[in-house]
């Protein structure tokens, strides 16, 4: 029981899955402000090209 209390294996796992889990959420944010960006000066371009 003791050996299995000090083994460190599935914590080092589970920080890597919090850490790539912390990694995406971040990779999908940062990919959704920059189309809502992009979307939004395709807009005024459209708008200022048709006046």
């Amino acid at each position: 029981m003791k050996k299995f209390l000090l083994d460190e294996t599935g914590l080092e796992l589970s920080e890597y899955a919090v850490a790539a889990a912390l990694v995406a959420i971040a990779v999908v944010g940062a990919f959704t402000a920059l189309g809502t960006a992009i979307g939004d000066k395709i807009t005024s371009l459209g708008t200022t090209i048709s006046k």
